[in-house]
């Protein structure tokens, strides 16, 4: 019986970690879903220790706040006209890794929160 709760488990896991997945892509074009992606990966990781969810959740987590740093960066640098250059790289980073992260999530395999690709 306990091998089916953690199964229910998992997929209930897998449903939060798809949704911030998809907030993350319309953050792309809304704006600040992003955040609230971030808010539900981190009070799920949690949930997830022990898990191949549990991955997901910090690769999500790791990607907002790199994406973060980057796009003030980015914003930053601007005013000198290389900023934009480095947001450009900065969306197709994070939907990069939001498709790549979707995908394994899809597949049901864990992902290497760690990388950058």
């Amino acid at each position: 019986m306990e091998g089916v709760e953690k199964d229910v488990r998992v997929e209930e896991l897998k449903k939060y970690a798809l949704i911030v997945y998809i907030l993350y892509v319309l953050s792309l074009v809304i704006g600040l879903t992003s955040i609230a992606g971030v808010i539900i990966a981190y009070l799920k990781k949690k949930d997830a220790t022990g898990t191949w969810v549990e991955s997901h959740f910090e690769y999500q987590i790791r990607t907002f706040w790199i994406s973060l740093i980057v796009g003030i960066v980015g914003f930053i640098l601007s005013f000198i006209f290389v900023g934009v250059i480095v947001i450009l790289a900065d969306i197709v980073w994070f939907l990069y890794r939001t498709i790549k992260g979707w995908l394994a999530l899809n597949d049901q395999k864990e992902i290497d929160p760690y990388t950058w690709f």
